[in-house]
């Protein structure tokens, strides 16, 4: 039957039905079922009639019910608690089971007889509390009335209910969108279920309901009830809105239901909320190219933002069209209302024939494939970072179709090397290969993985596969032997000699024999090396630098050289940082760190506290570099001469430390640069200079290079790569890089790159506090290490988070972080208000979680006066000579002391990878465990970060990581006291007061060495 557009009007047959005509309605759906209703129905021309029919209540006078009582229960008023349907009163009302030859006999003939009165159809209400008896009546009359309309009144019945009716008897569902809330999903899933009992007319409101007195939601509702439905149901009244009449909009719902190609069968409904609007979907077919949409606005949703967003949330039904009302279609753009469009799916696209490979192309294409190299960084883009000494794990997945034996090398070479060196790798698990090879030069490496498939590696594979299975094997020595005949026709003439003498010893050999020699060592050795290598495939080579240890492993101590002199007016020396070498080397610092020592400029320089104006004898900022005296490239007169410097420089190598400098690429307005090189500044029109600045800050006692000026390209990168190469001449080869990230990362990659390419062992920090991306790029590009966020990471949830970013690949390829305590420019607020307490657990985080953390002089000290809500010390050596006293009580000097020592004698504790978190029952206990790669120890680590109270703590011992049981037992060794004791137990308590705020332990299994 056609799809009906069906007006329900209530319990009346409308005597003048030309208003639903105008409407564009087809049906009339009214209460239908009328005791001794006897003769023709008075329905209007041209329309249908279809009757509700209520078969779960009848009068307790029915003869019907007084013949079979057993069947009924009687409802009285009290019970019932309102006016009954059908009866008022009392009411009989049908057993839900209920089912006997004479209920459906009465049922089916008073329903034949209103279809004979002029009745095409029915709707079945309350159909799951009379299932057994419907379903009988509706066979019937299926059978007896093939062209009566059947409708089953569906909403709020749950789906493993109603997925019991059968299918064929009835011809439509009714939804729940009077139900709906405009955004939810359950629409589309009712829909689905529905339909696969019958097509779903959806019902603008639910007949006899108040309808919602939002005009909006009205009309809403009309032409969300157009696109959900195989059909619809409108109460008449439903369109007499309360400020504005909803005919345009009934009429629209009626067309569209009757016109549209894509209602006229069930199809599919898609619903898809989004944040401003939900969009719901109907096709004919899942696979078709049309579609209708409605698209509901949220309420308070404006028009163009309701339109910006269509598209997005469409996916591929892009080319919409608009469906327009007969009135302005503004009413339909404004906000909280729907629109409706036809869609269409966007063309797929189709590749042209000039694009498309050949069979022949296609055939020469590598049949093995190489991929997930590790390691790699940006798929070989940049390179990744190892250690000389470290063993490189080279790992990757090789697969090829079906199940021929692979084999599989790693080609290693050192950028000087002439020919690569060949690591033969191993299947792993899930098609992961793996070779190992030892690190032993510093500087930049390469590898490539050649994959092959291994012809006679698989036939010998095979065959022995064969004889343990105890098959014939006749044909398959055969098959080697040709496989050998094969290699020797192609082999040069040295392996020949070596193939004629195999092929000789086999011939008239038994077969026993023969099977034997084929699997000998030597021969398999002799195949590999004649081996054409089939259908040989190579991987695009990926860099590795091999960094010193020091890049990975370090201790680093920052002293401002003018602050040694132990007065401060006196300007101190390098003669004065050598008395201090033993003090800092005696703590265990592996690296003295001074900023810039270049000579100083007089213009505008900067005053003690950051101050703009200078007085008398202040010394100004170090990093504004360059006066009369020189520039990069010379020394700060007060500091003393080269030969003072290399005399620092020996010392420092008398005590196992080496010296960083600071590269800072600034320069005072006295910089000798901007005379003899102007071209390599930004100057203003009105020819000043432009200055530092980090607005709304401005800094006039430096200015910055231009790295894109007009002269500047090649001339400035050259003199700064060369400012250097200068230094590493006078015996430096660490240089920690001020700002990196303000200057380009092209410059860097190139300068460090060139640099190390000369100078193998040169190792750059990069001093950059930016965004993580920009960060961890200056690691892909080059730098060896980085400052961190880790200033900053002082909760528990913080602390877990970033060191197992850092930790943890990708970023571990290509990153290492040096966790420096504080700086010259930041006083920590953590440390300002934590006391001796907060140094100790900041030293012990840092030294404990990285192989390099570095401090500021002063902080084995506890110095924290802050300037006056700043992160920024007071009296500074930024701007001022320093006096300290290194013997004030309180200090750390012994606890940092021991810290280093540890380090230097456990290999946990000398990288950051390695780290894992433990279960620890207080929030402000960090807990973790340190572990060397190759040992059977771990180093467990208990930190309280509260350093105003002591913290009990319940902790897990990782008894797992060595499968022991819960109840198992580690010896363990307390690294701060010495003392040697066993836990036994996975849960264990500590308590951790601020004077003693962490534990160090080396555990492993019982008679394991720690």
């Amino acid at each position: 039957m056609p799809v009906p557009r069906i007006c329900h009007t209530g319990s009346q047959l409308p005597k003048d039905a030309g208003l639903l005509a105008s409407l564009a309605f087809d049906t009339i759906m009214t209460d239908g079922f009328r005791e001794g209703l006897d003769g023709r129905l008075d329905r209007p021309k041209d329309f249908r009639l279809i009757l509700d029919i209520d078969m779960t209540e009848l009068s307790p006078d029915h003869p019907l019910v007084q013949a079979h009582p057993e069947n009924f229960r009687i409802l009285y008023p009290a019970e019932r608690g309102h006016t009954g349907t059908n009866y008022r009163g009392e009411a009989a009302i049908l057993n839900p089971h209920a089912v006997t030859p004479e209920l459906i006999t009465w049922w089916v003939d008073a329903l034949s007889r209103l279809k004979s009165y002029g009745a095409d159809g029915f709707r079945f209400l309350k159909p799951i509390e009379c299932k057994p008896l419907l379903e009988a009546v509706a066979e019937n009359l299926r059978t007896r009335f093939p062209d009566a309309v059947l409708i089953l009144d569906t909403p709020g019945i749950a789906w493993n209910a109603l997925s019991s009716f059968s299918r064929g008897h009835y011809d439509f569902c009714t939804s729940s969108l009077p139900w709906w809330d405009e955004k939810s999903v359950w629409l589309a899933e009712e829909y689905a279920n529905l339909k696969s009992i019958a097509p779903v007319i959806a019902m603008a409101e639910v007949p006899g309901h108040v309808p919602p007195a939002d005009i909006n939601l009205r009309r809403s509702r009309l032409l969300t009830a157009a696109i959900t439905g195989t059909g619809v149901i409108m109460p008449l009244g439903f369109e007499n809105g309360t400020n504005e009449p909803l005919g345009d909009t009934v009429q629209m719902m009626n067309l569209l239901t009757a016109s549209e190609p894509i209602l006229q069968k069930p199809g599919s409904l898609r619903i898809h909320p989004a944040a401003s609007h939900t969009i719901a979907l109907r096709l004919a077919d899942a696979f078709g190219d049309d579609a209708l949409v409605a698209v509901i606005a949220r309420k308070g949703t404006a028009a163009d933002a309701f339109d910006r967003t269509i598209l997005a949330d469409l996916e591929e039904w892009s080319d919409l069209e608009p469906i327009q009302a007969r009135q302005s279609d503004d009413v339909a753009r404004a906000p909280g209302r729907t629109r409706l469009f036809r869609a269409r799916r966007a063309k797929a696209v189709r590749s042209r024939p000039s694009v498309l490979r050949s069979a022949q192309q296609a055939a020469v294409e590598p049949r093995i494939i190489i991929e997930a190299v590790s390691p790699s960084v940006e798929g070989g883009r940049y390179a990744a970072k190892r250690l000389v000494g470290e063993t490189l794990r080279v790992e990757a997945s090789i697969f090829t179709d079906g199940h021929p034996l692979l084999a599989a090398e790693v080609q290693f070479k050192a950028g000087d090397d002439n020919a690569p060196r060949c690591f033969a790798m191993t299947p792993l698990v899930n098609n992961r290969w793996m070779a190992e090879i030892p690190l032993l030069r510093a500087g930049r490496h390469s590898f490539v993985i050649e994959a092959w498939i291994d012809h006679f590696g698989g036939f010998l594979h095979d065959l022995s596969k064969k004889l343990d299975a105890g098959k014939d094997v006749r044909l398959d020595i055969q098959d080697g032997l040709h496989l050998i005949e094969e290699a020797r026709a192609k082999a040069a003439p040295g392996l020949r000699d070596g193939l004629d003498k195999l092929v000789a010893r086999l011939q008239g050999l038994a077969q026993s024999e023969q099977v034997a020699l084929l699997l000998e060592p030597s021969a398999k050795e002799l195949m590999h090396l004649a081996d054409r290598r089939a259908f040989k495939v190579k991987s695009a080579p990926f860099p590795v630098d091999a960094d010193r240890k020091a890049a990975g492993f370090a201790s680093w101590y920052e002293i401002f050289p003018r602050s040694t002199s132990g007065n401060p007016a006196r300007h101190g020396t390098f003669r004065d940082v050598i008395a201090e070498v033993p003090r800092i080397a005696a703590m265990g610092f592996d690296v003295l760190y001074l900023p810039p020592i270049h000579p100083i400029g007089r213009s505008n320089r900067k005053g003690k506290n950051n101050t703009l104006l200078a007085l008398p004898g202040d010394v100004g900022s170090v990093y504004a570099i360059g006066s009369s005296d020189g520039g990069h490239d010379a020394i700060h007169p007060e500091l003393g001469s080269f030969e003072d410097f290399k005399a620092l420089l020996a010392a420092a190598r008398e005590h196992q430390m080496e010296i960083a400098l600071d590269f800072a690429i600034q320069c005072s307005p006295d910089h000798p640069w901007l005379k003899e090189h102007p071209g390599w500044f930004d100057w203003r029109p009105d020819g000043s200079i432009k200055y530092a600045e980090n607005p709304p800050k401005v800094y006039e006692d430096i200015v910055n290079v231009d790295f894109y000026a007009k002269d500047a390209v090649p001339g400035l990168w050259l003199a700064l790569r060369d400012v250097v190469v200068f230094w590493i001449a006078q015996g430096v080869r660490i240089f920690r890089v001020d700002n990196p990230h303000t200057k380009p990362f092209a410059f860097w990659e190139w300068l460090i790159g060139s640099v190390r390419a000369e100078y193998p062992a040169t190792i750059f920090l990069a001093e950059a506090f930016a965004r993580p991306a920009t960060m961890y790029h200056l690691g892909k590009i080059g730098f060896s290490q980085s400052y961190t966020y880790f200033t900053w990471r002082n909760t528990k949830t913080e602390l877990t988070a970033y060191i197992t970013e850092l930790s943890t690949e990708p970023v571990n390829a290509f990153y290492r972080p040096n966790f420096f305590v504080n700086t010259p420019d930041i006083n920590p607020l953590y440390l300002q208000n934590s006391g001796r307490a907060g140094f100790l657990i900041r030293a012990a985080l840092a030294a404990t979680l990285s192989g390099l953390w570095g401090v500021f002089s002063g902080f084995e000290l506890c110095e924290a006066e802050a300037l006056p809500g700043r992160e920024e010390y007071l009296n500074s050596d930024k701007y001022e000579i320093r006096a300290r006293n290194w013997h004030v009580p309180e200090n750390i000097v012994a606890e940092i002391t021991q810290l280093n020592r540890l380090r230097r004698s456990e290999p946990a504790l000398q990288s950051h990878m390695g780290t894992n978190f433990y279960n620890a029952y207080n929030d402000s206990v960090l807990y973790y465990g340190r572990y060397p790669l190759g040992h059977a120890h771990r180093v467990l680590v208990l930190v309280n970060l509260d350093p105003h109270h002591e913290q009990e703590v319940d902790f897990e011992i990782p008894l797992w990581e060595w499968e022991l049981p819960d109840t198992g037992v580690l010896e363990a060794e307390d690294l701060l006291t010495g003392a040697r004791f066993l836990l036994q137990g996975k849960m264990q308590h500590a308590v951790l007061s601020p004077a003693a705020p962490y534990r160090i332990w080396r555990v492993a299994p019982m008679g394991s060495a720690i």
